[in-house]
């Protein structure tokens, strides 16, 4: 016996206004808003949180006290971070919350080249607006350290560098770090997270239900913060160049760093690529069963797309339930692309919510 399909108008009664709104909000172009606010918001969420501590910790190295940050802190922020993002917005826009997210689901899964376009532009300016806010928040005391190391000469020197007040916001090449190395560092990681968030979005992937993804894209980005931080690692591009344009408003052009700004903001593209080509090429078996987890979830986003269609006047029983339809294109629409990422940010079988 199939569960019975409930909608939430069905079971609880929302204000008059909220009713109207949502019929508003349901129509293009001002979905697209809505989806690109998701984005927007849920990227905010990872960067503010990992931001935070990681200011805390340049913070506290400066002023050579401990107790305000560490890098288990740092990784643990933007994990939850992640999470936070996944649970608040990924239900209205999918969840890709990353740059070279979108552009793979593009490439592998017929992603809208114009959402993705949109997409895009609103993950960079969720970093951009998370950064300004947190630096707001601590610049009494990063003014505070700016002062000390003007008074030590040693400003100049340290001020664009993973340990100087801009090094908290934006990505700087360590001293002594060869950019070859950074380049491999940042190309291993994407790649190496880029497989797990493919992994966690595969519906027949029995070990990771559509609840667990999300902590599993999360705390393998915190795994990554924890491994390899120091040596200096970006692993998503909307945090990296939208937390580098904050900088430049905030301290300057010299904000933009150098070369090693294009390792950072640009690598994990190709990296995202190179993964999802992996898993798709040596580890997809179109023959094996949907779980039962991964089928009920994809059968609420199926769901969602024909009530809407039915509030707009389209022929289709909204109460029928059944599979996703492959050769329907305009489920890459309004639907989520969240199996859950993390990651990671509109779907219905072919896409999935990543960081």
């Amino acid at each position: 016996m199939s569960t019975p399909l409930v909608h939430l108008r069905d079971i609880q009664k929302r204000p008059k206004i909220f009713t109207i709104w949502e019929r508003k909000r349901n129509s293009d172009p001002v979905h697209w808003a809505m989806e690109c606010f998701a984005e927007t918001l849920g990227v905010f969420f990872y960067v503010y949180f990992g931001l935070g501590s990681q200011v805390g910790w340049v913070f506290g190295n400066i002023i050579k006290e401990e107790g305000f940050s560490s890098i288990l802190q740092i990784g643990l922020s933007y994990a939850f971070g992640i999470v936070f993002a996944v649970a608040v917005c990924a239900g209205t826009s999918g969840g890709h919350f990353n740059p070279c997210v979108t552009m793979t689901m593009v490439v592998f899964k017929g992603f809208p080249k114009a959402k993705a376009a949109r997409y895009i532009v609103a993950q960079i300016f969720g970093a951009f607006l998370a950064t300004l806010v947190v630096y707001n928040q601590w610049k009494a005391m990063l003014d505070l350290a700016e002062v000390g190391l003007a008074q030590a000469g040693t400003l100049a020197a340290v001020q664009f560098t993973p340990n100087g007040p801009a090094g908290a916001f934006g990505n700087y090449l360590l001293p002594g770090q060869t950019l070859p190395r950074a380049f491999m560092n940042e190309f291993f990681n994407c790649t190496l997270l880029a497989i797990i968030i493919w992994a966690c979005l595969d519906p027949t992937n029995v070990l990771v239900p559509p609840s667990a993804g999300t902590f599993i894209i999360a705390f393998s980005y915190a795994a990554a913060i924890w491994g390899f931080a120091v040596p200096g690692v970006s692993l998503n591009a909307a945090r990296d160049v939208g937390a580098r344009l904050a900088a430049m408003v905030i301290f300057g052009m010299d904000a933009k760093g150098d070369s090693y700004s294009a390792i950072t903001s640009l690598v994990n593209i190709p990296a995202t690529m190179l993964a999802a080509f992996i898993y798709e090429f040596f580890l997809v078996d179109s023959d094996r069963v949907v779980t039962p987890a991964a089928l009920e979830f994809i059968n609420i986003h199926t769901n969602h797309r024909r009530h809407r269609r039915k509030a707009h006047g389209e022929k289709r029983n909204s109460r029928v339930q059944s599979l996703v339809d492959l050769t329907d294109a305009s489920s890459q629409e309004k639907p989520s692309i969240t199996h859950y990422e993390q990651a990671t940010d509109g779907l219905p079988v072919q896409n999935h919510n990543v960081v």
